[in-house]
């Protein structure tokens, strides 16, 4: 081995001890810091803990030792339950955030919608409707309404007969016709004159109507007795 290998290898070894010992510099700077920090954080801790060992005395407020003894070990047996705590907490407050634009655009919506409703009269309507609802109230009594519920269905199917396209197209052909009598010049028949506009074909077919209407109510109504 020459000259010039061996002081390459002196050389290297050079290197890596001042590659160590820059790290044990580095780590030795590190520990001094940590104490340092550490004398602080001490010096800081005791003088909090005077002050409010002193706040408390000056309360009037003792603490018992083994008591707080007891708190930090629960709390440190529950550490994991604390921790998860504090993560639904975490996760409440994005639900919050993510919820927040939804629920002001909701708001936005149902003031849009109660504009709308206002501006077509639905709120006078519905005024309007507690008006009626107030009337019924005051002009039914309870026996009323007890007799409003024992024929209800009676009601409800005569309604529905009324409402069927036959029933109506009669009712409004019995309007549409009294509406063109004229009632205040209605003219007078004498008995002759009757009994000559009963033998017409419209006045027999009108009694024929009556007189089987009349026939089929007295049906309907014994049938149900």
């Amino acid at each position: 081995m020459d000259n010039k290998n061996i002081q390459d290898q002196i050389n290297d070894i050079n290197r890596k001890l001042d590659i160590v010992l820059e790290e044990v510099m580095a780590q030795r700077e590190t520990r001094l810091s940590l104490e340092d920090l550490t004398a602080d954080l001490t010096i800081v801790g005791t003088d909090v803990f005077k002050s409010t060992v002193t706040d408390l005395d000056n309360a009037g407020i003792e603490l018992d030792g083994e008591a707080l003894k007891i708190l930090a070990f629960k709390l440190i047996r529950n550490v994991g339950t604390i921790t998860e705590m504090f993560e639904m907490l975490e996760s409440a407050n994005d639900f919050v955030k993510d919820v927040s634009p939804i629920l002001h655009q909701v708001g936005l919506d149902g003031i849009k919608m109660a504009n709308e409703f206002e501006q077509k009269g639905y709120f006078e309507f519905f005024g309007a409707t507690m008006k009626i609802m107030d009337n019924i109230v005051s002009h039914f009594d309870k026996d009323d309404l007890q007799a409003l519920a024992d024929n209800i269905v009676t009601i409800l199917e005569t309604i529905k007969s009324l409402t069927q396209p036959d029933m109506l197209k009669a009712i409004n052909s019995g309007i549409v016709v009294y509406k063109s009598i004229d009632v205040e010049n209605v003219p007078e028949y004498s008995l002759f004159k009757a009994m000559m506009a009963l033998n017409s074909k419209e006045m027999r077919r009108g009694l024929g109507f009556m007189i089987t209407f009349l026939k089929n109510i007295a049906k309907e109504t014994e049938g149900k007795e």
